[in-house]
């Protein structure tokens, strides 16, 4: 599964995110996730990177047609309440 545009955004606003910390927990370039978030190409990589760091921070990602409660594409949360911000280095 691709993460789509608006699952990115509604994600990261969800974390209180900006996309500064979407990049800086998935190891990517700020623009790499704007682009995203404009629906522009992407490879593959940066934006499994970028699942991975949402995934990490408690947000699993529904596509359209996987069973869910509404069948659309979306994200659930898999924690109980957002992070506050990314994942800090050690």
């Amino acid at each position: 599964m691709l993460l789509t545009a608006a699952q990115c955004r509604s994600a990261r606003a969800y974390l209180g995110w900006t996309a500064g910390d979407v990049a800086k927990a998935a190891g990517v370039g700020i623009m790499t996730v704007k682009r995203l978030e404009g629906g522009q190409p992407m490879q593959d990589s940066s934006v499994s990177k970028i699942m991975q760091a949402f995934t990490a921070a408690g947000i699993s990602f529904i596509a359209a047609g996987e069973a869910s409660t509404d069948g659309g594409e979306g994200f659930r949360v898999t924690c109980a309440q957002p992070s506050g911000g990314p994942p800090q280095s050690s």
